[in-house]
C-alpha cells in the first residue's frame, strides 16, 4: 500500500452550505500547514487534535487567499484510516472545494483513487473487507430497511458470523490433522460421526445466510417491478399514485406512454424499481411499437408484474394476451376503474389467473393502493424485517462466496458420509474456510481488491 497522502472531496458536487476536503497520510499534517492560516496558531502540530481551527486556505506562491474555512486535524490511529487525517471545511460549492483541491495538490499530496480512504481503512486493519463493502451500501440505501442492514452489517454483523464458522471448520481441520499424524490415537481427535455432526451444523449456517440473499437483493437493487396493461387502462395514473407525483404524462389518448419510465419509490420499507411501460397493442407507430417491444421484454426480468385491466369495458385481445405474458410470473393484477359500472368480474380474471393476487383499485380515488403496497408487501417478505437484529446478506459477492462455501462443505459431508480418507475430507473443508474468507477479506487477492473499491465514491 502506498504511504503518501491522498487528497479528495468528500461531499456531493453542488451548492452546498458546506464542502469537506479531505487529506489522508503520513504528511497530511505537513501539507495543510503549508496551505492553512489559522487565527490563533500558525502551525498545526502546535494545536490540539480533533478541535476546529477557524482561518483560511493561501495559495503559498502568493499569499492570497482561497477561501474561509474551518480545519480539523486528527492524528493516527484512532481515525477513519488509522492514518493521519485532515478535513477542511470550506464553502460549499463547486469552486471553492475545486479550488483547495488544486492548492492540496500542488503542495504534496496526490488525488485519492475511488475508495481510497474506505481501502486504507480496510489495509490498516480498522475494518473488514465485508464491512468496508457495507459502507457503500449505507451510502446507496434507499429506505430506512435498507440503511438499518447496512448499519448492521458495518457494526461486523455478517463479519461476526463468517468468523465464527471459520473457527469452526479450523477446529475441524485441527481434529483432522492430529487424527492423519496419530492414527493410533484416532477415537481422541476425530470420528466420522463428530465430523457429521460439526459439518452439518455449518453447511445449515451457510444456507441459513444464503437464505436472505434474495431479500437482500431486493434492499440493495429494488424490487423491479412493471406496470403493464394495454393502452388507457390506467398504468401512468398508478404510476403517479404510488409515486405521490405527476412523473408519467396521463391523457386520454391511447400510447400516450411509449418508452420505458423508471423511478425508485419507498413501499413499506421496500425500494420498488418501478418501471411504466407502453400499452401492449397491435400498432403502426414505429415509436409505439418499440416501447411495446421493450415492455414485452422486460416481463422475464422482473421480481413483479403489476397488470392493470379496464373493468369498465369488456376483455379483448389485448388483455388476453397480457394475461398469457403475465401467467407464468410473479405478479398482481389491478382491476382499475371500479368507480365506473364493472363489465368485468373478478371471478372471470381469477379464472384466467388462479395463482395470481387481485385486487380491485380506482386510480381517481386511490382505492385499493394501500392494499396494493401492502400486498407487495406481504409477497416478499414474510411479517416485519428483524434489520437490527438479524444478519441479510445483501452483497452479490458475499452470496456467491457463500454459495461456493456450501458446495464445499456439502462434498466435505459427502465425503464424511463415504468414510473417505481424512486427506480428502480435508480439502473440502479448506476450500469452505477459504471462500468464506474472501468475504472478509482474509483470503481475498490484490485484484479482487482494486475490483471492489473502484466502485466507490472518490472521497470515501
Amino acid at each position: 500500500m502506498d504511504n503518501d497522502t491522498i487528497v479528495a472531496i468528500a461531499t456531493a458536487p453542488g451548492e452546498a452550505g458546506i464542502g469537506i476536503v479531505r487529506l489522508s497520510g503520513k504528511n497530511s499534517i505537513g501539507v495543510a500547514d503549508k496551505i492553512f492560516q489559522g487565527k490563533r496558531t500558525n502551525k498545526l502540530v502546535e494545536a490540539e487534535s480533533r478541535k476546529l481551527n477557524y482561518g483560511h486556505i493561501v495559495d503559498p506562491k502568493n499569499g492570497d487567499i482561497i477561501d474561509e474555512v474551518l480545519l480539523v486535524y486528527m492524528n493516527g490511529p484512532h481515525t477513519y484510516t488509522r492514518e493521519d487525517i485532515v478535513e477542511i471545511n470550506c464553502h460549499g460549492g463547486i469552486v471553492p472545494v475545486r479550488r483547495i483541491l488544486e492548492i492540496c495538490l500542488e503542495n504534496g499530496a496526490r488525488m485519492a483513487e475511488a475508495g481510497e480512504f474506505t481501502k486504507r481503512a480496510f489495509l490498516n486493519g480498522r475494518i473488514d473487507l465485508s464491512q468496508a463493502e457495507a459502507v457503500m451500501d449505507l451510502i446507496s440505501a434507499k429506505t430506512d430497511t435498507s440503511f438499518d442492514v447496512s448499519l448492521n452489517q458495518l457494526e461486523g454483523s455478517l463479519s461476526s458470523e463468517v468468523n465464527d464458522l471459520r473457527q469452526n471448520l479450523l477446529e475441524m481441520l485441527a481434529h483432522i490433522e492430529a487424527s492423519i499424524d496419530f492414527p493410533e490415537h484416532d477415537e481422541e481427535y476425530a470420528t466420522y460421526n463428530q465430523l457429521k455432526e460439526n459439518g452439518t451444523k455449518i453447511y445449515n449456517s451457510i444456507e441459513r445466510l444464503l437464505d436472505t440473499a434474495y431479500t437482500g437483493k431486493i434492499l440493495r437493487e429494488g424490487l423491479k417491478t412493471v406496470i403493464l396493461g394495454k393502452p388507457n387502462v390506467g398504468k401512468s395514473s398508478l404510476m403517479n399514485r404510488v409515486l405521490k407525483e405527476s412523473r408519467a404524462i396521463v391523457t386520454d389518448i391511447p400510447g400516450t406512454t411509449r418508452d420505458i419510465i423508471e423511478e425508485y419509490v419507498n413501499i413499506k420499507g421496500i425500494p420498488l424499481k418501478i418501471v411504466d411501460t407502453a400499452g401492449i397493442r397491435e400498432t403502426e407507430d414505429v415509436v409505439e411499437k418499440i416501447g411495446v417491444d421493450k415492455a414485452k421484454n422486460l416481463i422475464g426480468k422482473a421480481d413483479l408484474v403489476i397488470a392493470v385491466f379496464d373493468i369498465s369495458d369488456d376483455l379483448n385481445s389485448e388483455d388476453m394476451q397480457i394475461i398469457d405474458l403475465i401467467k407464468n410470473n410473479k405478479a398482481i393484477a389491478l382491476l382499475n376503474k371500479t368507480d365506473l359500472p364493472n363489465k368485468v368480474s373478478q371471478e372471470e380474471i381469477k379464472k384466467q389467473l388462479p395463482n395470481v393476487r387481485i385486487i380491485n383499485t380506482s386510480m381517481i380515488t386511490g382505492t385499493g393502493v394501500e392494499v396494493l403496497e401492502d400486498t407487495i408487501k406481504d409477497m416478499f417478505f414474510s411479517g416485519e424485517i428483524k434489520s437490527k437484529d438479524e444478519t441479510i446478506v445483501t452483497n452479490v459477492r458475499h452470496k456467491d462466496q457463500l454459495q461456493k462455501a456450501l458446495e464445499n462443505i456439502k462434498d466435505g459431508l459427502n465425503a464424511i458420509e463415504m468414510e473417505l480418507p481424512y486427506d480428502l475430507i480435508e480439502v473440502d473443508l479448506k476450500n469452505c474456510w477459504e471462500n468464506l474468507g474472501e468475504i472478509t477479506g482474509d483470503t481475498v487477492g490484490e485484484d479482487l481488491l482494486d475490483k471492489i473499491f473502484q466502485d466507490f465514491c472518490i472521497g470515501k
